[in-house]
């Protein structure tokens, strides 16, 4: 894919459903003249509680999808499909750029030995200095999370905990009432004020309920995701291959393959917390 014509496709993103909007959104404030491509697989929602041969299935059909409306670039926008899918559609499309998302644990590693080391503490072995990783299990269960932690567990101590549940609700509309608030203080009960010293949120759709997390701890702190990381990764793929859009406005097309985008609209609209 070459030319000016070229630079003007657009730039897809898939995932499960409404969560990939969040990455969504960090591409345009990266990437604010590109055009973007957003695919909701909502009809086959969650990935997470699916095999990995399943998530792969999904994700082919969404990257096909995607490939059929002529994008210039890949994002996937779920650490699932990342884990399980990546790798094999880069194998069968080699040329393609195609960059998934990868679990913020490094930067949450780094703010923890930054408070070690003002606080004058040895880390990790304080308990105040333990991070909380947030994922679907299948995320959790994955290899390409396991890689990266055997890489920093030097560096940290890390608690994995997955919340299925989070995904579930804000796909059915649910992510900010009574319901959820259950689900997140039975979930976050264990971890108390000073017990973790940030969280990591390992999928897309955890950066909506962060307020909602926050209010089921009973205080503030810091949240990493992945989202800022994939889209400089992004731009930074594009401009090796001089893809990047530099001027004009940005269009954007919502679809979800459940035939009703009125929940990925919703979300598009809601503004999502600031980030560290």
């Amino acid at each position: 894919m070459n030319g000016e014509n070229a630079k003007d496709s657009p730039i897809g993103i898939f995932d499960s459903g409404v969560g990939g909007i969040s990455v969504l959104k960090a591409l345009e404030k990266e990437l604010p003249h590109e055009n973007f491509f957003f695919y909701g697989d909502q009809k086959n929602a969650p990935y997470g509680e699916k095999t990995e041969e399943e998530v792969r299935a999904l994700s082919l059909s969404a990257y096909r999808f995607l490939k059929e409306h002529g994008v210039k670039a890949t994002v996937i926008a779920c650490n699932t499909a990342t884990s399980a899918a990546a790798p094999f559609l880069r194998e069968k499309y080699p040329e393609d750029i195609i960059v998934g998302m990868e679990p913020a644990v490094k930067p949450a590693t780094l703010f923890a030995q930054k408070i070690a080391e003002r606080e004058g503490e040895c880390f990790p072995h304080s308990e105040e200095k333990k991070i909380l990783i947030l994922a679907t299990e299948s995320t959790l269960k994955g290899n390409r999370l396991h890689h990266l932690i055997d890489r920093l567990k030097d560096k940290g101590e890390y608690i994995l905990l997955p919340a299925p549940g989070i995904v579930r609700l804000l796909e059915e509309g649910k992510g900010f009432g009574e319901e959820m608030q259950s689900y997140l203080k039975d979930l976050l009960k264990p971890y108390p004020k000073g017990s973790v010293s940030s969280i990591v949120l390992g999928c897309t759709h955890f950066p909506f309920v962060k307020k909602e997390i926050e209010k089921a701890l009973g205080y503030s702190i810091p949240f990493f995701d992945g989202a800022e990381g994939t889209a400089r990764e992004t731009a930074h793929r594009l401009a090796e291959k001089n893809l990047l859009r530099k001027t004009g406005e940005s269009k954007l097309t919502l679809y979800s393959s459940s035939g009703d985008n009125r929940l990925l609209e919703s979300f598009y609209r809601l503004p999502l917390s600031a980030p560290l």
